[in-house]
């Protein structure tokens, strides 16, 4: 089947390319570290290059960019679309990229901001696209409910009638990167791997104890069980993750006034499976929606949205 678009999911770090064919299948895909902070000053460069990897792309095949892209720190700032705006309509949302070369049709999301009754602020760059793959997925029993996208920037979604209602950001990815990193924790949370499966006892301890009150000082408890002998150094980062995560957790139970209501969770499949673990812990419900399936949904609605404009 012939190439007929390519969906570009650009965060700060990575970048993941979907090659679509003519019914919307995925005929390709390519991930690479050509992130936002990598490709200052060289986006064109670094998007033509990838497109040469598949030599059967022609010029004029649409090219869709989601993310830090299009970010002040990406390669052309583009507005944010209000939270008010229903996620199908993204598609007639997409700003096109101004140093195109000509006869390119490549084109930004906008992402999402929402503003609450007291001056609150939130704001997301892809995951609107993730949230559009959704709806399309669901059908209209998407439009309302709790969506969890986790990652380095975890954002809960409140969807009303298919548009952003409720949002909020938790930086749970970015602190445990750098708690791993630097400070009073870090050589304990290096005895495991990165990658490491997090040992579930100790990550359970973790969900527990995010109960107790303020992070940072349920944070401190780690170090403080460490040197004390009343946790092994081994057992810190899965208690780090726990308190991190379950903290995201409680806080929802605090805010949901429909206890009973299913959380839908669009992660990376590690964890996105500590979410739902934690989920149980605390008899919260969770649907796990795949997110490659997902993001491929978005893709061939926006595709559909520029063959209609």
């Amino acid at each position: 089947m012939p190439p007929a678009f390519i969906g570009i999911d650009w965060g700060t770090t990575h970048r993941r390319a979907s090659l679509l064919g003519e019914r919307g299948e995925l005929l390709a895909q390519r991930h690479d570290d050509d992130g936002a902070l990598a490709c200052a000053g060289r986006f064109g460069e670094s998007l033509q290059a990838l497109l040469a990897q598949w030599s059967e792309v022609g010029d004029g095949v649409p090219v869709v960019m989601a993310g830090m892209v299009g970010s002040a720190l990406g390669w052309q700032e583009v507005p944010y679309a209000d939270a008010a705006t229903p996620l199908r309509q993204l598609g007639a949302r997409l700003s096109p990229v101004r140093d195109a070369p000509a006869g390119r049709r490549w084109a930004i999301v906008p992402g999402v901001c929402w503003r609450g009754a007291h001056g609150s602020v939130d704001v997301m760059r892809g995951e609107e696209t993730q949230l559009l793959g959704a709806l399309q997925a669901l059908g209209t029993a998407g439009d309302d409910g709790c969506y969890l996208l986790p990652g380095t920037h975890s954002k809960w979604v409140q969807l009303r009638e298919g548009a952003v209602a409720s949002l909020r950001t938790c930086m749970s990815g970015e602190l445990f990167a750098l708690l791993r990193e630097r400070g009073t924790l870090s050589a304990a949370m290096k005895t495991t791997a990165a990658d490491a499966e997090p040992d579930p006892v100790a990550f359970a301890r973790g969900v527990a104890d995010a109960a107790e009150g303020v992070l940072s000082h349920t944070l401190f408890g780690a170090p403080a069980r460490v040197v004390t002998g009343a946790m092994p150094a081994e057992d810190a980062a899965a208690y780090v993750s726990g308190l991190l995560i379950g903290s995201e957790w409680h806080e929802h139970l605090r805010r949901d006034a429909n206890r009973g209501g299913v959380v839908r969770v669009i992660g990376e499949p590690a964890l996105a499976r500590l979410h739902a673990q934690c989920a149980v812990q605390l008899g919260c419900r969770v649907e796990l929606l795949d997110a490659r399936a997902v993001q491929l949904a978005a893709w061939q609605a926006l595709r559909a949205s520029m063959e209609t404009c």
